[in-house]
């Protein structure tokens, strides 16, 4: 029985480790801001210029 306390501590850890990162297995450091993802969306064609410049105008209102 107290050998399974040793299995599960370790577990508990990691998923608390997990969790608290956010629950993401992206590379951290890979992380984009606001403008790099509206960027990618007009590029792909997902939205319109008259959406990417209003977009735009509100995310340069909060900065």
């Amino acid at each position: 029985m107290m050998m399974w306390w040793w299995i599960l501590i370790p577990i508990v850890l990691i998923l608390a480790i997990f969790l608290f990162r956010g629950g993401s297995l992206r590379n951290s450091g890979s992380k984009e801001n606001s403008m790099d993802i509206l960027d990618n969306r007009f590029a792909k064609g997902e939205i319109s210029k008259e959406e990417y410049e209003e977009q735009k105008r509100t995310i340069n209102s909060k900065n």
